[in-house]
C-alpha cells in the first residue's frame, strides 16, 4: 500500500468513527513528511484531535541499521478534551513527527513530554500514551504491514509524569480510576499521589 493509500484509509476510519472533521491544520517539519491534525466536535461538547500522517510509514527501531519500509508499528495520536484547545494542534503534530524526526517508537505506556504547557495556562506538560482500540478500532493493512493503532493521549501534570516514571503507567492509570479523574477536563487538578 502506498503512503497516500494508507492515509486515505486512516482518514476514512477516523471519519467513520467521529464524523466529518470541522477543521484541519497541516504542519511540515524539516526532514519529515507533512502531518495533519484533524478536529472533530461531538454532541457532548468533547473535541477530538487526531493526527494524520504519522502512520504513512512504520516506526523504525532506532538501533536497526536499515528501516523496513513496510513492517513495523504504525500509529496515529488521538487527544480528547472538553471544549477544545486548538493550541494543541502544533504540539500534536510535533509529537506525530517524532518517529520520523527522532526515530522514536511511540507505544502504549510511553510518556511524550513537550517540556512546556500543552496550551497557555495548562497544568499539563506531557501525555501518557494509552492502549489503542477503545476509541478508534485498529485499521488492518495488507500483509506484511502492521495494523495502524490509534493511540489515545492522556494529559499529565509534571507531578503525575514524575510519579509515572517511578511507579509505571499502570499504577498512574489505576490511581486516576480510583479517584474518578476526568481526563478530558482541561482544568483538572493533578491526582493525589501520596
Amino acid at each position: 500500500m502506498s503512503h497516500d493509500a494508507v492515509l486515505t484509509a486512516v482518514e476514512a476510519r477516523l471519519t467513520s468513527t467521529f464524523g466529518e472533521p470541522d477543521a484541519r491544520a497541516a504542519v511540515t517539519f524539516l526532514g519529515a513528511d507533512r502531518i495533519e491534525v484533524l478536529r472533530f466536535h461531538d454532541a457532548d461538547g468533547l473535541v477530538r484531535y487526531a493526527t494524520l500522517g504519522m502512520s504513512a510509514a512504520p516506526m523504525a527501531d532506532p538501533t536497526s541499521v536499515v528501516a523496513d519500509p513496510v513492517a513495523g508499528p504504525r500509529a496515529e495520536l488521538v487527544f480528547t478534551v472538553r471544549g477544545g484547545r486548538d493550541e494543541v494542534l502544533r504540539p500534536l503534530a510535533t509529537l506525530a513527527a517524532s518517529p520520523q524526526v527522532e526515530g522514536l517508537v511511540v507505544a502504549p505506556g510511553a510518556s511524550l513530554d513537550l517540556g512546556a504547557p500543552l496550551w497557555e495556562g495548562a497544568p499539563f506538560t506531557s501525555f501518557l500514551v494509552a492502549e489503542p482500540g477503545g476509541l478508534v478500532e485498529d485499521l488492518e493493512l495488507p500483509e506484511p504491514a502492521d495494523p495502524v493503532h490509534f493511540l489515545p493521549l492522556l494529559p499529565m501534570t509534571p507531578n503525575e509524569a514524575a510519579h509515572k516514571r517511578v511507579h509505571g503507567a499502570a499504577e498512574l492509570q489505576e490511581r486516576w480510576l480510583r479517584h474518578g479523574t476526568d481526563l478530558r477536563d482541561p482544568l483538572r487538578r493533578g491526582v493525589p499521589l501520596d
